[in-house]
């Protein structure tokens, strides 16, 4: 294994681990983690290099050969996920000669064929998008999350990110109509029902698969972080106190970091020395 990183050996107790911080490694994710057992990791949350971005700092990949180079590390991905575990995928197409380019769809299709379900997309809303102006198309505000599991039954712990239910709740459950103590069918005709008695005395309800949140730009050593919020909810969401979250493609810690503060056990791991050194720094 080549590491700049001198990590915390995989043997070592998940209480020693936990109090030392999470283990980061400098190197190609899928040559680092052929030093890994199978089913080891109940979440991997990432969001790696897009199609030729960041060139300065990661080479940039081409979008026609991006399939491809991702392919070959989810196929580690899949040996050292746990059977039951979940593989977030924060990505987003880019444009290229006037038209968005096809490899994140094209991507989600060869996961599906390399073994993986497509279980859920969630949206992740930036709610401080850039700024900016194109002849042909608005700013982006808005990132795909892609939800991948290995099996249908996976582990989910939904009450863990229910949010408050909000003040409109008051007056509209206060004095409820006829049609408010039954399933009543939409009057648009569009097959959904409702029952609105059932959420009388609640003060949490489920979240939506859209998450409204804000960059964070308090980093100004790397050029695309994580706002903690993201992987604080998909940890949370997706793991328990105890399990191992991996990062492979790590960049400046934001998801190991927020692990290691839900007690979670991590791993990280960037090609990048630098961000190694700044993720590591935290705990130094």
């Amino acid at each position: 294994m080549s590491s700049g990183i001198i990590p915390l050996p995989i043997h070592v107790e998940p209480e020693t681990r936990t109090q030392a911080g999470p283990t980061f490694h400098l190197g190609d994710c899928r040559d680092i983690l052929s030093d890994y057992p199978n089913d080891y990791f109940d979440l991997i949350i990432t969001s790696p290099p897009y199609a030729d971005a960041r060139k300065n700092t990661y080479g940039g990949i081409h979008p026609d050969d991006y399939v491809t180079w991702f392919l070959a590390r989810t196929a580690v991905f899949q040996r050292v996920l746990k059977p039951n575990g979940t593989f977030i995928l924060n990505i987003k197409e880019q444009a290229k000669n006037g038209e968005r380019h096809t490899y994140v769809l094209d991507l989600i299709l060869a996961l599906r064929t390399q073994g993986w379900l497509w279980t859920e997309e969630f949206i992740w809303h930036k709610k401080n998008c850039h700024p900016g102006k194109w002849p042909n198309r608005f700013r982006d505000a808005w990132e795909r999350c892609l939800q991948f599991n290995l099996n249908r039954k996976f582990n989910m712990y939904q009450d863990a990110v229910r949010i408050p239910m909000g003040d409109w709740s008051k007056e509209r459950l206060k004095k409820l109509g006829k049609n408010d103590v039954r399933r009543f069918t939409s009057q648009v005709e569009s097959g959904f029902g409702k029952n609105i008695q059932n959420w009388v005395g609640r003060d949490l309800a489920y979240p939506s698969n859209v998450l409204h949140m804000a960059t964070e730009c308090g980093n100004k050593n790397h050029s695309a972080t994580f706002p903690k919020g993201l992987p604080k909810w998909f940890i949370k969401l997706f793991t328990q106190e105890g399990d191992y979250v991996l990062d492979p493609f790590v960049g400046s810690g934001t998801s190991c970091h927020v692990a290691h503060e839900l007690n979670r056990h991590s791993v990280g791991i960037d090609t990048v020395e630098d961000y190694i050194k700044q993720a590591q720094h935290v705990y130094d």
